[in-house]
């Protein structure tokens, strides 16, 4: 049977699992011994888990080992994988994992042989790698009951949306102006004065000709009037950024944990999470 790794058979499988990494978890002895980590998950064609791949640390090294899932205690709220009998001997004389592994008949065979009781009721004959075996490939169900605690969080976020557009352009306006311009013109003034009294004048000293001229030149002012053009005023067009805060207020829900035991019991409650702060 190919087994699939967690991530190439269900690429969300955090979603799946309800946000829970399972790669996230440390492997402890039910001691309380801390064996490693677990670095990835092996499952079937059908999504079952077959084994958790477990990176180990021990004192004289490290290596990545098979660890089948009915073994497995898993407690997510604690970030822990627990298992039973898993000693240094036995991680020692387990096969090495590696990467692009193919994991066949023979391989897992020698992995339930380091794992099995010896009251085990496995066939030493005729061997498959089916789900023989139900200690090391079944979960025990009344050590993995497990339920979730949901609560409701207000969740603040904010989208740029368009409010509106603002156009500026120009136009042209037309209008009649006027303006004055004060103008000068010559003109020529002739006054002819007679003399208060007569003076005889000396006809030799007088000396008569025609055609004598007295020329004056006249001038006068005319208009120019035209158009130029001049800046009357920029506009510069910019954006500026006003801030407000908004509240809002909604009735949310969480759940709690009840613990009702009946009988002279001993009931422990770990890692209990602490009240976010909203």
């Amino acid at each position: 049977m190919p087994l699939h790794k967690l991530e190439d058979f269900e690429p969300n499988y955090r979603e799946v699992f309800g946000g829970e990494d399972v790669k996230a978890l440390e492997l402890y002895t039910e001691g309380g011994v801390r064996v490693g980590s677990v670095a990835d998950a092996l499952v079937d064609d059908n999504g079952r888990f077959r084994y958790l791949v477990i990176d180990t640390s021990w004192d004289s090294g490290n290596k990545k080992i098979l660890l089948p899932i009915g073994l497995a205690h898993i407690h997510y709220a604690e970030n822990r994988v627990y298992v039973d009998g898993l000693s240094k001997e036995q991680v020692t004389r387990l096969p090495e994992y590696r990467e692009n592994l193919v994991v066949n008949e023979d391989y897992e065979k020698n992995v339930r042989n380091v794992y099995r009781s010896p009251n085990s009721q496995l066939a030493n004959t005729q061997e498959t790698s089916n789900y023989v075996a139900p200690e090391l490939y079944e979960l025990n169900a009344q050590d993995q009951q497990t339920f979730k605690l949901y609560e409701e969080r207000l969740i603040a976020n904010k989208n740029r949306v368009k409010a509106g557009e603002v156009s500026v352009g120009k136009r042209i306006e037309t209008e009649t102006a006027q303006v004055s311009v004060p103008l000068q013109k010559e003109r020529v003034v002739i006054e002819r004065v007679n003399p208060t009294s007569e003076t005889v004048v000396d006809s030799q000293n007088v000396d008569f000709q025609e055609g004598e001229v007295a020329r004056i030149e006249v001038y006068e002012e005319t208009p120019d009037i035209r158009k130029e053009t001049f800046v009357r005023e920029e506009v510069r067009v910019t954006k500026v950024v006003d801030s407000n805060t908004v509240e809002a207020q909604e009735t949310i829900r969480r759940e709690e944990l009840d613990i009702d035991a009946s009988g002279n019991l001993d009931v422990n409650e770990t890692n209990k999470p602490r009240d976010r702060a909203i």
